[in-house]
This record gives structure tokens, sequence and C-alpha cells, in this order.
């Protein structure tokens, strides 16, 4: 009966674990949830604070540009633009031009100002004009490494009340997102009348302690609750809460309590009559199973350390406490680790022992890949390469997670490590190969560019001054009228072929690009496209005008192309804008047109007629190769009616640059 009844108890104590659990998961499914809604605004807004409107204070076409975009978020109350003093420059509410007052909400807008990064404001009081609440989102706009203005966006969140109801948390639950300043953001519960008052008192100390966790409190309504919270990321201090009645939750943990108290009375008297009888044979079934369970664990190390053989991995474990890192000999042998005593060099390895086989380029990423292990945030994957005793550069693959056996023991990484120096060779190879390919294919084009024009377009010309002599030849003999009009006909079909030939020629390899540098070329190319096809081409260039590696000003040069085939193809646009921002670092390339767009859903997958769930392809596999050969990456944002942006990003290093020689 005692066993019973504490089986029971135990059943209650496991399935308040697992509502606590269920809660847990909710809390970090909601918070990732919020997170990728506010870090979606504030994406949208990023990209609206680089538009080239700003580079020349252009208020106009930036009222515009804003007013399409807000339309395009139906949550945005307005869009504010305000200089660095806090004067509003700019408010989607007036027209432009009207007197505006100071910005509101000077916190958030201060932080922009002194740190150069987003920010995100608490939930306002309710407007005296809108009758809404609203959070503020607030991004810099940085031009020449000076703050511009301050871009900011007033929303309604809507959204985050709308990822607490999808939640689908059972009857009883109670959930809510607060903000820095401790006031409800949206709740589950009598949201209209809640929103923008302040929280608990309990949940705002919990914030205040530990970045997530649980903590036992009151509702609003009076009711004790256990609640799950977790902050939210570059959010500067909100926090997502779930709570469960404590009475709901621990009813049935204390109704096992009393039962197992009474049978435990009872249990008392039958045990007195029964423990010598069963003492014996508890005593032999413990002795066994602690047996098998002792062989089970032999067998289980066994197996475990003849796959990590088989699989030629490595295992670690690192004591961030004592700083005292463990390795098997095969890990040892990946990272390059000095011998131990007697015969060795040290006496424990150590922290510093794995820095110092990290080759010095990787250093920083796997100490940042360490850190947020240890904050928990996540698990460590990670690829770096180690440098031997032999100075040879070797790659492999770190995997691990930081768990602490005791509640108070110390924190602890541990995990594996794999040998993965044949792949990544087998993709420099690849990649090398890629290159030389790319390199071989545009020395082709140079090669066919140089003969139309040096060979055919010779030919050409000197088939026009033939046909020109031959004209004014036949201008002096008798009866040769109809003669001449046929040689004045070939005469402008000769000079038909020899643009059409100077015209195929740069397309195959533009000599701009080769003598002018990346920039020129482009704007070379853009008027000759725009004045064939009819469609405007606005390029703006920021930044350094320095040349850039060959291979990089090639490929840039190609995408390009690439993107306005698409415009023509595809867009029906009439206007098309190309912004290149130079920094020490990187080169950044936004192409925007005010086309009919498309819903960037449907090109993540392909039919089997090449288009993308019925959407053209687009190119994007070929402009993200040619990028992957420079380390580029691109970014496509659309939507039916809105035109279409295409973000292109690429790493300059500084031992590449090209001198304007």
């Amino acid at each position: 009966m005692l066993f019973g009844l504490w089986a029971s108890h135990l059943s209650a104590e496991k399935k308040r674990s697992d509502s606590r659990r269920d809660i847990l998961e909710r809390v970090e499914d909601v918070t990732e949830r919020v997170s990728s809604e506010l870090q979606n605004h504030l994406g949208k807004l990023q990209g609206l604070a680089a538009s080239a409107a700003l580079d020349g204070n252009d208020l106009q076409s930036f009222y515009t540009e804003a007013r399409r975009l807000k339309a395009d978020n139906p949550l945005w109350h307005t869009v504010e633009l305000a200089d660095p003093s806090g004067a509003q420059v700019l408010n989607l509410l007036r027209p432009l031009g009207r007197d505006l007052g100071p910005s509101a909400e000077r916190s958030s807008f201060a932080k922009v100002v002194q740190t150069l990064q987003p920010a995100v404001s608490g939930i306002g009081p309710i407007g005296p004009v809108s009758g809404l609440q609203l959070v503020a989102l607030r991004v810099p706009v940085v031009r020449d490494d000076q703050l511009r203005f301050v871009l900011s966006v007033a929303f309604e969140p809507k959204s985050i009340s709308a990822i607490l109801r999808d939640a689908d948390v059972p009857a009883g639950w109670i959930g809510g997102v607060v903000d820095a300043r401790g006031n409800l953001v949206a709740r589950t519960l009598d949201e209209g009348f809640t929103i923008g008052s302040p929280a608990s008192e309990t949940s705002r100390e919990a914030v205040t302690r530990a970045p997530g966790g649980f903590y036992r409190g009151k509702t609003l309504e009076g009711v004790d609750v256990e609640v799950a919270y977790q902050l939210l990321p570059h959010t500067d201090g909100w926090s997502v809460h779930f709570g469960i009645s404590s009475e709901l939750l621990d009813a049935p943990v204390e109704k096992s309590q009393y039962l197992l108290a009474g049978g435990g009375i009872l249990s008392l008297v039958l045990a007195g009559v029964l423990s010598i009888v069963v003492a014996r044979d508890i005593a032999q079934r413990r002795h066994y199973e602690r047996t098998r369970a002792t062989l089970m664990l032999q067998a289980s190390e066994e197996h475990r350390a003849m796959a990590l053989e088989a699989a030629a991995l490595g295992t670690w474990r690192w004591n961030a406490e004592d700083d005292r890192l463990e390795v098997c000999a095969r890990a040892a042998e990946l990272l390059g680790l000095p011998k131990l005593a007697p015969s060795g060099e040290i006496s424990a390895w150590q922290h510093r022992h794995l820095q110092g086989a990290v080759h010095p380029d990787d250093r920083l990423r796997v100490d940042e890949a360490v850190r947020q292990c240890l904050q928990g945030d996540r698990p460590i994957e990670i690829e770096f390469r180690t440098v031997r005793r032999d100075e040879s550069v070797h790659w492999v693959r770190l995997i691990g997670r930081c768990q602490r056996i005791e509640e108070d023991g110390p924190e602890l990484l541990q995990g594996v490590i794999a040998d993965i120096d044949h792949r990544k060779q087998a993709d420099a190879r690849h990649n090398a190969l890629l290159r030389r390919l790319a390199q071989a294919q545009e020395d082709e084009r140079r090669h066919i560019a140089r003969e139309l024009h040096d060979q055919v377009g010779q030919t050409v010309t000197g088939l026009a001054f033939g046909l020109k002599g031959l004209e004014q030849g036949l201008e002096q003999a008798r009866g040769a009228k109809p003669l001449i009009e046929r040689v004045h006909w070939l005469r402008n079909l000769t000079a038909e072929i020899g643009r059409d030939l100077h015209r195929v020629a740069a397309n195959l390899r533009p000599t701009a690009l080769d003598d002018l540098g990346l920039e020129k070329a482009l704007r070379t190319y853009a008027s000759e496209w725009s004045e064939r096809y009819g469609v405007s081409v606005d390029i703006q260039s920021i930044g350094s005008d320095g040349r850039l590696p060959a291979e990089t000003e090639t490929v840039i040069y190609r995408i390009v192309q690439e993107a306005l085939t698409n415009v023509l193809k595809h867009a029906s646009a009439s206007f098309v804008s190309i912004l290149l921002e130079r920094k020490t670092d990187r080169l950044r390339i936004i192409i925007e047109d005010n086309g009919r767009g498309f819903d960037t859903a449907g090109i993540l997958g392909e039919n089997a007629a090449g288009h993308a769930n019925g959407i053209p392809h687009l190119g994007l596999s070929g402009i993200r190769e040619r990028l992957s050969l420079i380390g580029g990456s691109v970014m496509i944002e659309s939507s039916p009616g809105a035109g279409t942006s295409l973000y292109v990003q690429v790493p300059i290093p500084q031992n590449q640059q090209r001198s304007d020689s």
C-alpha cells in the first residue's frame, strides 16, 4: 500500500514537472516568435533607413517611399523621421512641410543617438487622438559614419497579442508580454483593460534577478500562480511570462501527500509484521539490480567507446569553474595539444591550451561560441582550424553543450570533436575549380569580344568604306540610280551590323570594366540599357571609389546584368534604383524597382517547369552561385504590387583591394 501511494505521489510530482516543462517550452516558443516579429519590423525599418532618398535629403521621395512601406504593414500607425536633437522632420500623420513637435518617448530615442543601434521602446499611453497604445521601434540613419536622423515607427502590438493567442495554451494558463518598464504589452486574459498597466511586482522583481526561470506570485486578479519567464533578446528588457494556477499545479501533489501520510501510518502497522519477511528479499533484489545496473553501465561505456573509435571522433570536457580541460587521445591529437607530464610539458590541460591550438584567425569565433554556450543561449557547433605541433593547419568540427550535473555544481562543457580536414580540402578544391571555370569563361568572353572588335569589326569597317567608294563611283555613271540606292541600303545595313557587333562585344566583356572600374562600367551599361529599353535607371555610389579585386568587380557586374534582365522580363517596371555602398571591409549593392513584385514565398521551391510555384525563377540560383565564389550573400524582398528589392553584400578583405593605378 505504501509503495502504491508513493508511486502515486511520484506520478503526481512527474505530472507537475511535465507541466512546468511544458510551460517553459511554451515560453521559449513564444519568445522566439515575438523576437522574430520584432526583428522583422526592425529589418524593414533598417531597409527604409538605407533609402537613397535620405542621401540627398530628398524628403518628398522619402515621404512617398515611407507611405508605400506603411501601406504594406497595416499595424504601422505612423513613420517618423527626427534629427539627433529630437525635433521631428517628417511624420506620416501630418503633410510634409508642417511644423512638427519633438519626438515622444525619449529614452529609446536617446539610446539610438548614444549607441547608433536599433532600440525598442515600451508600450506607450493611450493616444489622445488615436485612442491606441503603441510601441516605438527606432533605428539610426547613418551617412558617412555620422548620425543624420533617427527613423521610428509606431506600431500596434496586435501581432504580439496574436502570437499569445496562437500559443493555444490550456485552460488555467495565463500568459503575457512585459516591456522593459514593467508594463504589459499583451496578455491572454482581459487584454483590453490591462494593456499598458504595470505587471505584477513579483514578475518585475524576477526579471531583475535573472534572464529566465521560474517564480511564484499573484496575477492582477489575485490568483496564486507559478510562472515561467524569459527575456526577449535585443529588446532592452522585454520579457515573456506564462503562468499556471498554483492550485491547479499543486492539487494532485497535495492530494497524494495526504494519501501518502494516511497510508504511511497504516503501512507502518503492517510493516512491523512483514518487515522481517520482506527485508531479506528486498536486500537481494537491490543487490541484483545494483549488479545488473553496473554491468549495463559497463556495457554501455564499452559500446560508446567502440562507436567513438569507429567514427574517428574525440571526446572533450571542460570544467569552467576550475579551468580543467579533459580530452581523450584522439581529441588531443586533433587539437594538437601539448603533451602531459611526466614526459610532456604540463601537468593538466587548461582553456588557454585550447586557445593556443586554435588558428589565430578563428579564436574570436571559438571564444564567442564558448561564451554563448556558458550563458545558456545555444549549444556549441562550430568549425575552425587548428595549428598542430608541426605547424600544419587542419580543420575540425567541435560539437558540445553546457550542463550542470548538480544544482550548485560547476558548469561543464562537453561534447565531441571530428576531423573534417578532408572535406574542407575537397570544398576548397571545388571552389577553386569553380573560380577557375568562371575565370576561364571571362577570359573566353574577353577573347571573343576582342576578336569581334578587332577582326570582324575591322572587316565590317573595311566593307563600309568599300561600299562608300563604290557609291561615289556609281554617282559619276549615268543610269546607275537604282544601283546607288541599293549600295546606300547596303551601307546602312553594314553600319547596323557594326553597331550590333559593338553591342555584342560589350555584353561579352565590357572594356570599361577593365579600363575604368566597376562604377563607371555599370553607369555605361545602365545608360545603354535604359536607352534601349526605355526604363529609367539611377545609380548612386557611397564610400570609397578605389578599385576592387578583378574577380569581385566581374561578379558584381554580372549580377547587375542579371538583375536588370529580370526586371525587363518579369517586373514591368518604369524605374530601377541601384545603390553601391562601400565600406572598409564590405560592399553592399541594393537594386530596387517599382514593378509589379511577387510573393517571395514562391521562390523557396521550383516546379518541374523550371519555375518556383508558378513564379519565374528570377536567376537567383545563378546569382547565389556567383556570390558563393567570393563569400557574398543575397537577400530578396518583394510583395505583389510593391516592387522588388535585391540586397547583395560582398566582403572585401583588406589584403585584396586594388589601387587605381
